[in-house]
């Protein structure tokens, strides 16, 4: 078994796995869940109707000035989410298990 993994360990250094986009297998399970999974819901949907009624009568431009940072903001903060929550249910697990 010993050299098994050994083996398996040095093929993995070699041939490092290909993530795609994501940097790690977390962030490939979230963008998954996240294409499957959207979650937009009646709250964000109100939220962004007041922020656009906020932003109201300024130019477009302007209002894509505010509009991109917000929503990489939302996606930024759900990912780290996801992911903090994913690695707490690891360790949830590993301490239930017998």
């Amino acid at each position: 078994m010993e050299k098994f993994l050994k083996t398996l360990k040095r093929h993995i250094a070699e041939h490092p796995p290909n993530f795609g986009d994501g940097e790690s297998v977390l962030t490939m399970l979230y963008e998954c869940h996240n294409e499957n999974n959207p979650y937009d819901n009646e709250q964000i949907h109100a939220d962004f109707n007041e922020l656009y009624q906020q932003m109201n009568g300024m130019p477009l431009r302007e209002m894509d000035n505010i509009i991109y940072p917000v929503c990489k903001l939302c996606r930024d903060h759900e990912k780290a989410g996801f992911i903090e929550g994913i690695r707490l249910g690891i360790l949830l697990a590993q301490e239930v298990a017998p």
